[in-house]
């Protein structure tokens, strides 16, 4: 197809984002062209968009930045066989090299060769995007974009939340942006024991109780071990979800923890924390692990399992929808914190040609 489209594009290595009038993607043999219906702002995306230590060591500039969305397949390469023009899909990010040992030994999420959509390559806040066909994800045509596009931070959830036993056991969920969010309603359906959620946010607490948490903990107005402690009769949480990166809390994590407790460690910290490997780790017997993305691509059969069969509802995280026009609004709210999942919609013609003409003629 040829043409020019719309995209948000993170065009230098400084805060902001801008829209530009850019080509449309060629669709190579191994790929699908996607005309992008709905797409989902992610924490990454705000580091992206505020330009932290993390953003300048790792993204490609310029770019159209964006990973999480959902759309119809509109050209497919001619060595394509596993997706149809007119599917419903979505996609995993990570493009990984399918060679290397981690790829060859069930470890393709951590590919040291990984190109990673709307990072490191051309990514969805845009019209129309271009992915790899083994890395679609055909979707349920019943299935709302704005929910379909949901899937990728929900499988962060999913492999944080799945990564070791959870049955009965007391979990603790520090930090309820999106995906600690999602990780609640996940520890829910997956027959977790009392499921505490933690933050200094008052307005996802409130949500967290909507997603299913038992018991929620300000952290500004509470001490977060004490509360632990005592929810679980001083025994402490046998599984610590750490989904806020910041380094107290991560450190009240540790210390929060049972013996021999899991603690999986999701949150990207922008500096390095200082933990006591010996009082908070080695002695307590802890299993401690590093997550990241999603397995590829058992986690995606995980999370379509648990959405196709309504064990979660993820309806209740949408709290605000954006034209891509209002893209600065959107971030100032997602930084603000007084949201959910916030989603752009970009299935309306009208507003695709006003927004184009915007760009085009200022």
């Amino acid at each position: 197809m040829k043409g020019t489209m719309i995209g948000l594009v993170k065009e230098v290595r400084a805060p902001g984002a801008v829209l530009r009038e850019i080509p449309i993607p060629l669709c190579g043999p191994d790929e699908v062209l996607v005309k992008v219906k709905a797409t989902s702002i992610c924490g990454t995306d705000v580091h992206i968009y505020k330009w932290d230590k993390w953003a300048e060591s790792v993204v490609v500039t310029p770019n159209v930045f964006g990973h999480e969305f959902a759309g119809v397949v509109e050209e497919i390469g001619n060595q394509v066989t596993n997706v149809k023009i007119g599917d419903h899909v979505s996609a995993e990010g990570h493009m990984v090299c399918g060679v290397c040992k981690a790829c060859r030994t069930g470890n393709a999420h951590v590919c040291p060769n990984t190109v990673s959509f709307g990072i490191t390559a051309p990514g969805c806040f845009t019209e129309y995007a271009v992915v790899k066909a083994s890395n679609v994800i055909i979707n349920k045509r019943d299935m709302p974009f704005e929910l379909a596009c949901l899937q990728d931070p929900l499988g962060n959830a999913v492999q944080t939340v799945l990564a070791g036993d959870i049955v009965g056991k007391s979990v603790v969920i520090i930090g309820t942006g999106p995906i600690g969010l999602m990780a609640v309603a996940v520890a829910k359906a997956s027959g977790a024991g009392g499921v505490i959620a933690v933050d200094v946010n008052a307005y996802r607490l409130s949500l967290a109780k909507q997603m299913g948490a038992d018991y929620t903990i300000n952290s500004r107005e509470e001490s977060m071990v004490d509360a632990i402690r005592s929810y679980t009769r001083g025994e402490g949480a046998e599984v610590v979800l750490e989904m806020s990166g910041y380094p107290d809390a991560i450190r009240d994590g540790f210390e929060a923890s049972a013996s021999a407790a899991r603690v999986s460690l999701l949150g990207i910290p922008t500096q390095e924390v200082a933990i006591d490997l010996s009082r908070h780790i080695i002695f307590k017997g802890l299993r401690v692990e590093g997550i990241t993305g999603r397995r590829m691509y058992q986690t995606w059969y995980q999370l379509k399992g648990l959405l196709d069969q309504d064990r979660i509802d993820l309806k209740p995280l949408i709290t605000h929808t954006f034209s891509l026009k209002d893209y600065e609004k959107a971030f100032e709210l997602m930084i603000s914190g007084q949201c959910g999942k916030i989603v752009f919609l970009h299935d309306t013609d009208e507003a695709l040609s006003t927004l184009k003409e915007c760009v085009i003629h200022g």
